[in-house]
């Protein structure tokens, strides 16, 4: 026997959109801060009763809600922040449905009250479940209080799936930190079982927006991030991302913000793991809090129902732009200093720069060339320098000609030699010795330098290695036997559509029937990968993400092999000509902070921290 149709009551039907917006005190406290920041307030203050379950309680000093509004704003899709459909395109609020209040007071006990002047006069309204609101005038302050008591107390069944006090506050803790870290300019409290949890201060500029990441993010992020601002195609992308040596086992330190909107999107964390693909260990995560500026129009936040996740119009354009940021900044991981003056400078030639006479291809550069060891050409050419005479030796090291500053006919090695060049030191200094074939102890003008000598070496050959094959392009290879491979309809839709981008990859590949394609050509560093399964992998990116990196992926990750195994070995007997060498390149190498696993290449220890050591200066 079928049911006839009828209208849900509008208290079930609160209830029931209340499952949507609500899943735990954490929710609630989402929905009404943003509700506060839409109001343009300038200090939030948060209290918290056992986890929110007990209590919770948002004040703001915002612009508040008129007296003829407050029932209003109880209503289901009652909202004062859209008004046509022409609206849902732009919105700039963090809030716009209307759905908020009237959920919370369907599963809770709650008080609302305002005010919209300086009188000290309001308004407030109580939701009683059995009676309906009830309307009172209250002394009240500019701005808004919204208490929710009892969390769904007349929802049982919702209330045994919450978890223990201090885990819900937990999710409560970590919400606010999202927030506090997108609205710098406000101030926040939280308080939880009148105990004060956080007291952010507002941050107007970047030193004490610092200050805010390092009291909620922790102070080794920030000292270990690097700050970015770069604007291009309507697209502003700034804030906080961590150096590479600077790495996490879980995601958990990763904020994006998308016009000040908390999300969680596939598509940006896609882009920030390939900016980093190169530079961290396989399982390890950056650390970041980052802004992307957008305009409202070409961006769709109405996707979730938690508003987590957002649409972008060109979704492949915001994805190559931060892809693209984010892989500038790290490639400037590399040893710089302000203190060299024209007086002195180390001529050098690009350290990813090709002999002229090196023809071969990549495959033969890699396999058939020694990159170690370091031989000197001679004979030496002379230079001079305005403040004492010196002369340069071309270096040949792994076939890229450098040029060493070296003194009369020997290498400037003792300590009075040293002092004359401190004050024009590059950012490495200069090398002293060998530890134990491992390290490179040097001296620059802060103090002492340790490099590890193999992960230095292994970054500076990946990167020439990728540099050239950049220039010279992807060597190819022709099968002597074509691959035939069947694909599903889905599959060959996207073969189409991305056809020429594998054939830009190095792939040659003719369709011979509508659901079957016949490989003939791969890139040459591939040619021993199942070609069959890499495809189908590449083709499952491009459905998930509309991109696909298996091919960069696949070679860099053939490229750092060889880089490994064709650089400097432990116990390596090595020069200091060859040592200061090493130490110039690394000076001219893009991310040579870091190995191609993430490792630091080197440390400073200053002076300070030296005499430390030994109790100077007490």
């Amino acid at each position: 026997m079928s049911t006839r149709i009828q209208r849900l009551t509008p208290q079930l039907a609160n209830q029931i959109a209340a499952g949507e917006v609500i899943e735990r005190p954490a929710s609630i406290v989402k929905e009404l801060v943003e509700n506060s920041l839409d109001a343009a307030s300038t200090q939030i203050n948060i209290d918290i009763d056992k986890g929110g379950i007990q209590r919770i309680r948002i004040q703001d000093d915002g612009h508040g809600i008129h007296k003829d509004d407050l029932l209003l704003a109880l209503d289901r899709h009652a909202t004062s922040k859209i008004h046509n459909l022409d609206d849902l395109s732009q919105i700039k609020t963090l809030g716009f449905r209307g759905e908020a209040l009237a959920s919370i007071s369907s599963v809770s006990r709650l008080n609302l009250s305002s005010s919209v002047d300086t009188t000290n006069q309001g308004w407030q309204v109580i939701v009683d479940y059995q009676n309906g609101p009830v309307l009172a005038p209250i002394s009240h302050r500019k701005g808004t209080i919204v208490e929710v008591n009892d969390l769904f107390f007349n929802t049982p069944a919702r209330r045994k799936f919450l978890r223990k006090e201090q885990t819900e506050f937990s999710h409560i803790e970590e919400l606010v930190k999202r927030l506090s870290l997108s609205h710098f300019s406000i101030g926040f409290t939280l308080n939880h079982n009148k105990r004060l949890v956080h007291q952010l201060r507002p941050a107007l500029d970047k030193i004490i927006q610092e200050e805010r990441i390092k009291s909620l993010c922790g102070s080794m992020f920030i000292e270990n991030a690097i700050y970015i601002d770069i604007e291009a195609l309507d697209l502003h992308l700034w804030g906080w991302t961590s150096l590479p040596t600077f790495s996490r086992s879980q995601p958990d330190l990763q904020y994006f913000y998308v016009n000040n909107r908390i999300i969680k999107d596939r598509l940006i964390n896609h882009a920030v793991k390939q900016a980093y693909h190169d530079v961290l260990y396989n399982g390890r995560h950056p650390a970041f809090v980052l802004f992307l500026e957008i305009e409202p129009q070409s961006v769709d936040v109405n996707a979730h129902p938690a508003k987590y996740e957002v649409r972008f119009r060109e979704s492949r354009t915001v994805y190559d732009f931060v892809k693209q940021c984010l892989h500038k900044a790290l490639a400037k991981t590399f040893p710089v200093s302000n203190e060299l003056t024209s007086a002195f400078q180390l001529q050098s030639l690009n350290t990813n720069e090709i002999l002229a006479s090196e023809k071969e291809n990549l495959y033969d550069y890699v396999t058939k060339k020694n990159f170690f060891p370091l031989q000197i050409e001679s004979p030496p050419i002379p230079s001079t320098t305005d403040s004492f005479p010196v002369k340069t030796e071309m270096v040949q090291t792994n076939h890229l000609s450098k040029k060493t500053i070296i003194s009369g006919d020997t290498v400037l090695t003792s300590p009075k030699q040293m002092d004359q060049l401190l004050e024009k030191t590059p950012p490495l200094g200069f090398a002293l010795a060998q530890l134990h074939g491992i390290y490179i102890l040097a001296q620059n003008t802060l103090g002492l330098v340790l490099v590890d000598i193999h992960a230095a070496h292994e970054r500076i050959v990946f990167e020439r290695l990728k540099h050239d094959i950049k220039n010279s392009g992807v060597s190819t290879q022709n099968l002597l036997i074509p691959i035939s491979l069947s694909l599903s309809s889905k599959e060959a839709k996207i073969l189409e559509e991305y056809q020429p981008l594998l054939i830009q990859s190095g792939f040659e590949l003719e369709t011979i029937a509508p659901e079957t394609i016949i490989i003939r050509q791969v890139p040459l560093l591939l040619a021993h990968t199942d070609i069959k399964q890499f495809i189908q992998d590449i083709l499952s990116d491009l459905n998930e993400n509309e991109t696909s990196q298996r091919v960069p992926e696949k070679i860099n990750e053939l490229l750092s092999s060889i880089a490994c195994h064709s650089s400097i070995r432990a116990n390596r007997v090595m020069t200091l000509l060859e040592m200061n060498q090493l130490l110039r390149d690394m000076e001219t190498t893009e991310r040579s902070n870091q190995c191609n696993h993430g490792r630091p290449t080197w440390k400073q220890l200053s002076l300070s921290e030296i005499d430390r050591l030994f109790l100077r200066g007490r």
